[in-house]
Parts: structure tokens; sequence; C-alpha cells
């Protein structure tokens, strides 16, 4: 008896809205490709030193991508609406290159190319114009293209939340309307809760305040990129405030505060009517910050239902001063006064 073949449906497209830079504005300021602008990572030599222009301005680009990885040369095509580039047009992944800053901060990049927009930059951590990065690797052959390689403000399932009322609440228990506690603005209703299950690798693994690392109980586990607020009078000198906002990632210390690889992981992102500083096992950090550039950075499972929920919301930073890397190294490694808050290891 012959067998009737059926074939299976395509998936349906992913679209990912990412920023990209034109690869002019991204140089070679010192080394063996000086003054050449971002090269293709098989001419790339390690060592070489880039800069991103002080002027640079990121471009939006709407990607669409087969649910089935697709592989290069034709990594993904233009999507309809992007703001560069034409509708249905290829984009090749020509590579990837592995950046650091001189504060040990790692930035992937992948090179992407269109026939219309040209060679461009495409950052999977925030890429800081005026800074000098040093080439540490380059993969010509890095694979199918893969996006959304960060996740901000979101917080490890199990995490407590202070509520209103003084009772703490697994993140994952909230519901919309709950009353949370936030340092600045009383008690505000919840307004909306993401969740989203990622492999604990990359961008994607998590750093964990252990007991006592900050003052907090228990531990605190979340997203590299969420911001904990601190308070220190003797930041003033160089960050030119007090009250601060710093990326988890950049106060790993190695003994109180880890980063974790492997596994997975289960996040919780809140948002509020404003960007809002609350209390999650004790220690006060952002809550997730609804603007265009943190949508373009989050996973799609994230993204889209944040962005249905907010259509044309733009929330305003915290009037926490967002520190980086550089800045908050220094000052997690400098000693205390004893009138400001530890940051005990």
């Amino acid at each position: 008896m012959a067998q009737t073949s059926h074939s299976q449906p395509s998936p349906a497209p992913i679209r990912h809205a990412v920023h990209v830079f034109d690869a002019a504005l991204l140089r070679v300021i010192d080394g063996a490709n000086s003054g050449d602008p971002l090269p293709l990572p098989g001419e790339s030599i390690a060592g070489d030193y880039y800069r991103l222009n002080a002027d640079a301005q990121p471009l939006p680009l709407l990607l669409e991508l087969e649910q089935a990885a697709t592989a290069p040369p034709v990594a993904g095509r233009i999507a309809p609406g992007s703001g560069i580039g034409q509708p249905g047009e290829a984009v090749a992944l020509k590579g990837r290159l592995s950046l650091m800053a001189p504060d040990g901060d790692l930035v992937e990049l992948l090179v992407l190319e269109t026939a219309s927009a040209g060679r461009l930059a495409l950052p999977l951590a925030p890429l800081r114009p005026r800074i000098t990065y040093t080439l540490i690797a380059a993969d010509a052959a890095p694979g199918p293209l893969r996006l959304a390689e960060t996740v901000a403000g979101a917080f490890a399932r199990g995490t407590q939340i202070a509520l209103g009322d003084g009772r703490l609440c697994p993140v994952e228990e909230l519901q919309p309307d709950d009353a949370v506690i936030t340092r600045d603005n009383g008690v505000q209703p919840l307004r909306w809760i993401g969740a989203v299950r990622l492999r604990a690798e990359g961008g994607f693994a998590p750093v964990s305040f252990l007991p006592g690392a900050m003052g907090n109980p228990r531990a605190l586990t979340v997203s590299p990129h969420h911001r904990m607020f601190l308070y220190r009078p003797d930041a003033k000198p160089l960050a030119g405030a007090a009250e601060l906002l710093v990326q988890a990632r950049h106060l790993v210390d190695g003994k109180a505060i880890l980063r974790r690889e492997g596994g997975f992981v289960e996040y919780f992102s809140l948002v509020f009517d404003q960007h809002e500083v609350i209390y999650a096992e004790g220690l006060p950090c952002e809550s997730l910050m609804v603007c265009p550039q943190t949508l373009f950075r989050l996973p799609a499972d994230l993204a889209e239902p944040l962005q249905q929920a907010f259509p044309g919301l733009r929330q305003h930073l915290h009037h926490g001063a967002d520190l980086a890397g550089t800045i908050a190294s220094r000052l997690r490694d400098a000693p205390l006064p004893a009138s400001a808050q530890p940051i005990r290891r």
C-alpha cells in the first residue's frame, strides 16, 4: 500500500527589532587594520583597537527569521516596516567579533551585510561611544543568526517582592493590580508581569547575590543587565550623584556576587506606570523600563506581549544615575565610608 505523505506547514517567521550601526561608524583606531571601518571577521586581527564614533546613532532594523534557524549565507530577511533596507532583502551574517572594554566588559558583535544598507554592526550588548575596545576573538562562521541574547530588568523564579502591606510574595505569584511598595512613590499597582524560560548561557546567565552580599537575608538572583539601586555618597566625584543604578553584572566579585551559567533560568519582569525602584529580597532594584531601547533587547516571548500591552509607552529612567561599568567596578572595589551602605563580601 502506498504511503501518503503529509507536508508540514512552514513555521511562521519570527520578527526581531534590533539596533545596528553603520560599519563606517565603528573603526579600527590602532593595529593591523588601523583606519579601516569595521572589517569582516575573516580579515580581523586580534589585538586591534576599535572605537564607535561619539555621534553614532543606532539604526532600527526589523529582521524576519525562520523558526528553524537559517544558516549562512542568508541569515534572515528585512521585514516590512524596517527603518533601513528593503522589505524581503536578504541579510547575510558575515561573522561574530568579541570586543573587550578596558573594564573587562565583553561585547559580542554580529557583522551583517545587505545589498542596500551595506555592512552593519549589530551589538548583542550595549556598545559605548568613546570607549576603546580590544578585539579578542573573531569567528567568520558562527552558525545561524541568533538574537535577543540579553534580557533586562528580570527576577528569577522564587524571588520575594515586598508588597504594600509588608508581606513578601514570590514574583511568580504576583498578579496585575497587586500593590507593591516602591522606594520613591509609595505603594503602586503592578500593571504587567511577563515570564520567559531561557538557557542560562551568555547574556542570559543570571547573577546571584548570596545571603549577606549586600545585607540581603536570602539569595537574590536577577538577569545580568538588571540594575540594582545603590546609595553611595562617595560616588559623587566619579558619577556626579549619590543615587546609582548599577547593572548586576558589574557587581560580580566572584565571592559573594556570582555569575551562574548552565541549565535553564525562568525570568519574570514587572512593569508599573513608571520606572520604579522596588524591593526584592530586601534589596532595592529596578522594575522593567518600557521603552524602545529595552524592547529591542528582550527575547521575543517578552517583547511582543509587552509591546501589545503598552503601545507607544516610553518610560523615563529613574532619577538614579545609570552607572557605566568602569565606574561601577571602581566603586565596588573601593572601601566605603562608615556612613555608606556596604557591599559585604
